[in-house]
Parts: C-alpha cells; structure tokens; sequence
C-alpha cells in the first residue's frame, strides 16, 4: 500500500524533484515505512510506501531488468503469485516477490491490457521510456483513488488531492458544477473534485499519455447484469459461498498480521466469519459504539466476536470524538456529507495500534440489495400510476409549505416520476431546495439543476429492471465516491491498508448474474445472501434490522456542541465567502435546535467550511475551529 505522484511534462521540459517531493510529502501517512522517486528529463514518479509485502526488497519505483519500463502502485494485487510464475515460465526475471514488479513485467507483456489481467485493488503510474508514454490506471470498483490535472501540456498525477495540489500550476479555485453535485449527492462528482481543471480517473479506467498524441482515457471494465434465471437458488448459493472463501483466502495474502472491522451487521459478519474458518490462529477484529443505543452495535459485534473466538476490541465514541475534526478534514481532502467518516477514522486509528491490514464488509449492500431504500423505490412505483394531471398540483402545495414542514417532503415526492423521485429521495438537499443553498450570485453562475439531469441520465441506461439499475448506479457512484472513499481516506489517515474481499471483480461480476427477484423477495432483503451463509451467520444476526454506521451528530449538535454549530457556519468567515444563502443556513439551524433533525445537512456545512479554511483560506488552517471544538471537548471530559 502506498500513496503515488507523478509529473509528466509533454514539451520536453525537465522534470523539478522538489515538487515530486513535496508532492510525496503531502501523503506521508500513506506510505510512512519509505519513499522512493525516479526522474528523468520530462518525467517524474514518486511514492510514499507502506510496507505488506515484500517487505524488505519491495521498495519503488520498480523498473524492469532493462531499466525501462518505471512503476509506482498503489494497492494490493491478489494474484501476483500466478501471474509471476506465468511470466516466469516465458523468460521474464525478477529480482524480488513484490506485486509492483509483476505490473512491470505484465506490461511488457501484455501493454495496455496488462490491466485486464490484475485481481486486486489499485491505482498506478507505468512510464514506457521506449515509446515516451505515460499509462496511469485504477482498479474495477474505486477502492483505490487517482486524480490527475491535465492542461494540453502538463499531466500531474497524485494519490490524494492534497498531494496534487502541490503542483504550482493548479489554481485552488472551486469549481462550481461539483459544488452543486456535492450538495445535492453529499459527495463531489466521478469525474471531477471541488477543485476546478482536477479530476478523478473513475474506476475501471486507464489515462494514456504521450508527447505525440496528447491524453486519452478509456474504460477497460463494467459491471454487466445478466442475470441467469436457469439456475436454482441453491446453485446461486453453493457458488457464492465458495467465491465468497475464494475471495477471502486470496485477501489475506500479507507477510503482516491482518484483522477485520466487525459491525452487528451481516457483510462484516460474513467476512469475518470466513477469515475466521480460514485461519489457523484467532483473528483480530475491532469495532465501534456509542453511548446512545439508537446507534450501538458494539454488544452485538463484541458478542458474535466471541462465538468465533476472536481477539476483539472496541472503542465507545462520545462527543469528544469531534476534537479530530481538523485531522478528519485534512485526511478527507474534500468537502463529504458523510458523518460516519468520525467513526471510520476513530475505528481506523484503534485498528493501527495492533495490525497493518484489515478486512471490511463493503459492498454487500450494493450487489445483494440490502439498503433500505431498494426497499421503498419498490413500494413507491406505485406512485406512477398517479395521474398527470393530478401529479401537477402537489408542488406548488408543498412550495407554500415551511421548509421542515411534515409532508412537505412526501408531497414532493409524489409530484416526482421514475428516476428523478428516486434521486431526491437519496439527498438531503433536495430538488425543490437545493436553490435556496446557494447565495444569488453563484447560482448565476452555475450550471443550474446539472447534477441531477447527469444523475438521472446514469439511471436512464444499463440494466433492464429497476433494481438492477439502481444497483448500477450504486456501484459506479455511491459506492466508490462514499463507501470507499471514506474508508480508503480515513484509513490511509492512520496508515492502515484496508481490503474489501466483497469487491473483489470476480465476486462483482458473479453477484450480477443473480435475478433481482431474488434479492428482494417476501422474505426480506439480501435474501440468497442470508441462506448461502446461514451457515457462517446466525440467524440473528442475518435478520437484524439494518443501521448502518450512523453517528449521534443530531444529539451533539443539538447540546454540548450546539455553539460550536452558530460559531462555524455563521461566522464572519463562512459569510465572507459569498457562496451560501447565509438565510437558508440559519433556518438550517434553528430548525435543527427546536428539534428538527438537520445532522446530516449541518455535517455538510461544516465538512465544507472546514475544508475551505484548510485548503483555500491564506493561511490554510482550522485552528479557530479546532480549538473550539478541542476546548468544547475537553470541557465535556473533564465534567465526567
């Protein structure tokens, strides 16, 4: 595991070593064991790299035994070991058991398509000095992040925004159109970041860069749903449990000691349930609570620790979690309207103390239909069948209603048809309010109501049932921009390399051949799921409600941090800045104050106002904030 950078500069010009530096610098915690570059005229690479395998000759950049063939990777490549001893047996020599050399002997082999040949999760940078070609990729789901800045002459390339934001010719300026998707989806769009002329390589896609034919990105990978309805649902199950140990086996692959995330909840059980079949020792698992019940899985994933003889700890979060906020901000890189990021972050940093390597449960979500929602866009397609006529006069009935209002949300919805009621019903700002976000002068200036056509448009396409559809649209933009970026950047925060055995492609594209009708049966959701693993789970913990990984932020922002709340979003700063309708976000509050929940939508608030003092503001910092929050919970502490 590793974080990567790189510059490659197309008129020939040399490459500056000190930015690859400052660049590797900007993401130390990715990679704290080495660092290492390679610069040669117009192209630098760089990595920071944490040590799992190989650990002793593993080191990058790794070139071939010709010296010119350079790479820097980023992630785990779970079948290094067969690909080595194919290549092995036609010629190729290598000179250490690293998974980075295989990538470099693959392209020899293979070029551009050595990527197809790759299980794992990765993000990497080859530089082909025979042909002066730049290859960056990332892996089929997203686990593992890329951005890269492209301006016809320049490419720069970086594991972490931060770390790209050290190249000098970025401009930190906003770019608008991600505001506006950021906040109508709580995260920045697939293609772009909150920075303008800065983009994500999405998942599944390479980045081809030369001195004679500029840039090129292409898809190598999609999910296809197919499903098979010749097979029984015991075929279906006898072959998800076996992928499922398949899948697992191959990622505990590490020459250091793994553990696992437990939750109460069933993907994580199901993961750590197998590692636990699979080992020869008890396994490591580590978890979360809280205080308040409401949100607590702690006694539920402590007790299904015992029964598979585990070592298990965990950590009770309280308000005084917020006093990481500035680390959680900086370690985010861009503004997220996640909250479980605070105990992902804090569940990370307990994991770090004892292993290197963890596995977690996401995705199962995603490819076995398990989120509540699936469940309601199921119950609310009935509301197409309300007349067109009829349909019209519920907005302009919820218009003249207060924002909070109850029903003012359900009218809504029933004036909505299809895809764009199932979009609204996922954002906390809505359609009919996402306007009165935004100050007069930026919505001017905005490409207003794009995110949700871009969105809506995602749904118009792929699979032909509705569920397979939303499932789609999850994996390619819930998963990836929410799931595993929080994961994978509160993770790298505290130098913890976490593996998702769940999104391995193999298991991916094995769970698309199952009929949707299967996954949301009478029986609930998950269905084929549960019974493949009944055996491995309890039943009681297969059938417990779904919580997800929620935080108590409505209770703490509601008493102990409630000034924290005014003093942030309204203060001379945040109003300074032109972007808000200052009005809007004091309605925000005050209807979170009289009870009201508004956590998520204050989280984002917050989650932006932080990032824009720690990456645009002059003097880059969150102190004020910070010490208020530290001050807040030490206050908090000390009066236990």
């Amino acid at each position: 595991m590793c974080g990567i950078a790189g510059i490659f500069l197309r008129d020939g010009e040399p490459v500056n070593e000190a930015i690859i530096s400052a660049m590797c610098s900007a993401m130390v915690h990715r990679g704290p064991d080495e660092r290492g570059t390679y610069i040669s005229n117009n192209i630098g690479i760089g990595m920071t790299r944490l040590s799992i395998i190989d650990i002793e000759n593993g080191s990058q950049p790794i070139c071939n035994e010709h010296g010119n063939i350079w790479v820097v990777s980023n992630g785990e490549i779970y079948n290094f070991q067969e690909l080595r001893e194919r290549l092995v047996s036609i010629g190729y020599r290598f000179k250490t058991r690293s998974d980075t050399e295989v990538i470099a002997h693959l392209y020899e082999e293979y070029g551009v398509d050595c990527v197809r040949h790759l299980r794992g999760m990765f993000a990497f940078a080859i530089w082909d000095d025979r042909r002066n070609r730049l290859m960056i990729a990332r892996d089929r789901v997203g686990i593992k992040p890329l951005y890269y800045f492209e301006n016809g002459r320049d490419i720069a390339f970086a594991s972490e925004l931060k770390s790209l934001l050290q190249y000098p010719t970025i401009e930190r300026r906003i770019d608008l159109e991600s505001l506006q998707y950021l906040f109508a989806f709580m995260t920045t769009p697939p293609d772009a970041s909150i920075i303008a002329n800065v983009k994500k390589l999405e998942p599944g896609h390479v980045l081809l860069a030369s001195e004679d034919n500029g840039a090129e990105v292409f898809r190598y990978w999609d999910v296809e749903f197919k499903p098979d309805r010749s097979r029984s649902e015991d075929s279906f199950s006898e072959e998800l449990r076996v992928r499922l140990l398949d899948s697992v086996s191959s990622h505990l692959v590490s020459d250091v000691p793994v553990g696992v995330f437990l939750s109460g909840g069933m993907d994580s059980s199901a993961v750590a349930a197998t590692m636990a079949k699979i080992s020869e020792k008890p396994i490591n698992t580590f978890s979360i609570g809280f205080q308040n019940r409401k949100y607590d899985e702690s006694e539920e994933a402590k007790d299904f620790a015992a029964q598979l003889g585990a070592r298990h700890t965990e950590l009770v979060l309280e308000s005084d979690a917020l006093a990481f906020l500035d680390e959680i901000s900086w370690f985010l890189d861009e503004p997220f309207g996640d909250s479980s990021a605070i105990p992902t972050y804090m569940v990370s940093r307990l994991a770090a103390k004892e292993v290197k390597v963890v596995l977690s449960g996401d995705g199962g979500d995603e490819l076995f239909a398990g989120y509540d929602k699936y469940r309601v866009e199921q119950r609310q397609r009935v509301y197409d069948r309300i007349p067109k006529q009829l349909r019209s006069v519920f907005a302009p009935i919820a218009m003249m209603m207060k924002e909070g209002m109850p029903g003012r949300r359900f009218l809504f919805q029933l004036s909505m048809t299809g895809n764009l009621r199932y979009l609204n019903s996922l954002s906390d700002f809505r359609y009919e309010s996402n306007g009165s976000v935004f100050s007069q002068e930026i919505r001017t200036e905005m490409a207003w109501r794009s995110s949700w056509e871009k969105m809506s448009t995602c749904l118009e396409g792929g699979p032909d049932h509705w569920l397979s559809r939303l499932q789609y649209m999850d994996i390619h933009r819930y998963l990836p921009l929410d799931i595993l970026t929080k994961v994978d950047r509160m993770s790298m925060a505290n130098s913890l390399e976490v593996r998702v055995p769940l999104l391995d492609h193999h298991f991916v594209e094995f769970a698309a051949t199952i009929p949707p009708e299967r996954l949301l049966d009478g029986s609930g959701s998950k269905a084929i799921f549960k019974k493949a693993l009944r055996e491995l789970v309890p039943e009681n913990v297969a059938n417990r409600p779904k919580r997800g990984f929620a935080v108590p932020l409505g209770d703490w922002f509601r008493n102990n941090l409630s000034g924290l709340v005014r003093d942030l979003l309204l203060s001379d700063r945040a109003r300074s800045r032109g972007i808000f309708n200052m009005n809007y976000v004091e309605q925000i509050i005050k209807l979170h104050e009289g009870g009201r929940n508004q956590d998520d939508r204050l989280w984002l608030f917050i989650s932006f106002e932080l990032w824009c003092r720690n990456f645009l503001d002059s003097d880059r910092s969150i102190i004020t904030a910070c010490t208020r929050i530290r001050e807040v919970s030490l206050n908090a502490a000390n009066s236990r």
